[in-house]
């Protein structure tokens, strides 16, 4: 994030706040400032004051799981602060806790007056976004009561009901208005010389629909202590590599961040599990594909990650046509959210299917799932959810009436439905875009992994020769299609896309590298690729680039052209080890390592696309989620593709 907010991530829950620990209640563009839980604010101001003054940070929050400030009173070199504030601060399921302890450092009794004024506005996320969209929300009432020990913000809006409290201890002296709807808690401390006092806040927040049974821990040690013990959970057992310490601490990283990132969700028969949410801020939810990926990558290390996420995906595939989710039977899902908007229908994404590969990784997954652990019993028990995704790839999807996985433009919702989802991503190198419908490279990469796992699957566990027979032929026919429709032999490289038209949409991008994980690509085309990839124009020091450099359309600072995204990487790095490239996928990897490096070992959604000849350290991408899965678990695919090379 950017504007010095901090990220503090449990499970469903975020909070950011500001160096002081603050949260100003200010909506800046990118920076969702708040707690929040379920796509809602459940805090949007909660601000510290002492004697009517906002202290300042003598030493600022950093960046961690657990918010930890000093603040003093502003003043001049020659009248040392009267006081000392230690601020602590954390999240977990549905809770934030700060822990307040003041020093005097005076030789004489001190009275202070302390105060933090809290709101909360219950603003769902998208209506935070910069996207300058607004919404209405008839009826809706929000409404402010004082407890015995702190207060409590209410809201409605017809059958929705949302409710932050505050609790304190000890209780406050007064709960005062402020005129803005905000309370302000008030605390009259008499302060003995040197002495300290100390106050504890607690804040819950109930969502609507949420009927868990939650409590907010005793204090933020004890937050923290829950946190630390699922990372060490999810790190334990892991084989690190030795000699290649800089990999290890990445690899260590990534899975604590993917403890934290694990969200609630429900299986075919209601059971109850956790996933990976796709990343914070924005994405602190399901999102198909991004869930898929992760567990991809985490397969050989933390396979339950997959076994979480195939049923919760199931339980949300498609089973009719419906034209505002873009929903078509068999269809895996894109995103769920369970805020607000998406409760009355005013987005899209309660849930949202605008993705044309989600389904074919779904069958990846789950036939990568049973090869790795030979758990049969789920490809049993999720044998007609793959045999649907499988029809919807055949029929809606596209490849049995055009040979290919197809997706339209979303009116409301996507432009474009592959991984590049965002409205310029898939262009001619001057950056123009096609018309009609998209055929995406990269989809048909999955497309045909997809058609060879299922057919094993078919053959080896459902026993159905038959079907595992007309699954290879569409695989070995697809792949023959592609090679003739997608190369384009000026290049020696594959299209990004094809247009409505069939016409080849001319941009060297990086999907080219999932066709090496997918193995769609003859091997004489698949060395073209991999030493492609490789060359100053794509390779940037940090990773390969998404689009080319020196192509009109590139931008280095664009989200999908021209910048450098960790798993778009550890796909590609994946894909060159498969073709025996195995010196161009240590590179890859070499260089994604060193930039987590740079960033205490942990890997950002997205990276500028600088180049390392010219930057000493990787350049930020100004809008990146800090936690995300897919880059949390990257360093485990580069684990798996050049071991401790």
């Amino acid at each position: 994030m950017t504007d010095r907010h901090h990220l503090l991530v449990y499970g469903g829950t975020f909070a950011a706040v500001g160096d002081s620990g603050d949260i100003s209640g200010v909506r800046a563009a990118g920076s969702p400032e708040g707690l929040f839980v379920r796509d809602a604010r459940h805090l949007s101001r909660w601000q510290l004051t002492v004697d009517g003054a906002v202290p300042e940070a003598l030493s600022p929050v950093a960046d961690g799981d657990t918010a930890r400030c000093v603040l003093v009173p502003r003043g001049g070199r020659d009248e040392p602060p009267a006081y000392t504030l230690f601020r602590e601060q954390a999240v977990g399921e549905g809770s934030f806790i700060e822990s307040l302890r003041v020093t005097s450092n005076r030789p004489v009794p001190t009275t202070i007056r302390l105060a933090v004024t809290a709101d909360a506005d219950f603003a769902d996320q998208f209506e935070l976004r910069s996207d300058h969209r607004t919404y209405t929300k008839p009826g809706a009432t929000r409404s402010r009561q004082v407890l015995d020990h702190g207060v409590e913000f209410g809201y409605r809006r017809g059958e929705w009901r949302s409710v932050t409290t505050v609790t304190t201890d000890p209780s406050p002296d007064a709960v005062e208005e402020t005129g803005t709807g905000a309370r302000r808690m008030v605390w009259t401390l008499d302060l003995a010389p040197h002495s300290t006092a100390e106050l504890t806040l607690r804040v819950m927040a109930r969502p609507h629909g949420d009927k868990r049974a939650l409590r907010v821990p005793r204090s933020p040690a004890a937050l923290s202590g829950q946190l630390l013990s699922l990372e060490g959970e999810f790190v334990e057992g892991v084989a690190f590599p030795t000699g290649w310490p800089e990999l290890a601490a990445a690899c260590a990283r990534g899975l604590a961040d993917l403890a934290a990132l694990q969200v609630p969700a429900t299986g075919p028969d209601g059971e109850e599990l956790r996933v990976p949410a796709a990343g914070a801020p924005w994405f602190l939810t399901l999102l198909g594909r991004d869930a898929l990926l992760t567990s991809l990558f985490a397969l050989p290390y933390r396979p339950r990650l997959a076994a979480a996420t195939l049923p919760a995906l199931a339980a949300t595939q498609a089973t009719e046509t419906g034209a505002d989710a873009v929903s078509q039977p068999g269809k895996i899902v894109h995103e769920v959210r369970q805020g607000e908007l998406a409760h009355f229908g005013q987005v899209p994404f309660g849930r949202y299917y605008g993705s044309v590969d989600a389904t074919p990784l779904f069958l990846i997954l789950l036939g990568a799932y049973v090869e790795q652990t030979a758990d049969t019993a789920l490809a049993h028990r999720l044998q007609p959810h793959a045999r649907a995704a499988i029809g919807w790839m055949l029929d809606h999807g596209g490849l049995t009436t055009r040979g290919y996985l197809v997706y339209r433009a979303d009116q409301g919702g996507l432009a474009n439905q592959n991984w590049k989802d965002s409205p310029g991503a898939i262009c001619d190198s001057d950056g123009t875009r096609p018309s009609g419908p998209v055929m995406a490279a990269g989809a048909q990469g999955y497309a045909y992994d997809a058609l060879r796992r299922t057919a094993w699957l078919a053959r080896t566990v459902w026993q159905d020769e038959t079907y595992a027979a007309l699954l290879e032929q569409a695989a070995a026919d697809l792949r023959d299609r592609f090679q003739r429709d997608f190369w384009m032999p000026e290049h020696s490289f594959p299209a990004l896309a094809l247009d409505g038209a069939g016409r080849q949409v001319d941009a060297l991008a990086s999907d080219a590298g999932h066709l090496l994980w997918s193995g769609l690509l003859d091997k004489e085309y698949g060395e073209l690729v991999g030493h492609r990839l490789l060359e100053a124009d794509f390779f940037s020091g940090w990773g390969v680039r998404t689009l080319a450099a020196g192509q009109p359309a590139y931008h280095p600072l664009s989200y999908h052209r021209g910048s450098v995204w960790p798993h778009d990487n550890a796909l590609i790095t994946l894909g060159l080890a498969r073709y025996g490239l195995h010196d161009e996928a240590r590179t890859v990897a070499h260089a994604l390592v060193d930039a987590a490096t740079t960033t205490g070992h942990r890997l950002p959604e997205v990276l500028a696309g600088y180049g390392r000849d010219t930057h000493a350290e990787p350049v930020p991408y100004p809008h990146a989620c800090v936690r995300e899965s897919r880059s949390a678990a990257a360093p485990l695919a580069l684990l798996t593709a050049v071991g401790g090379a």
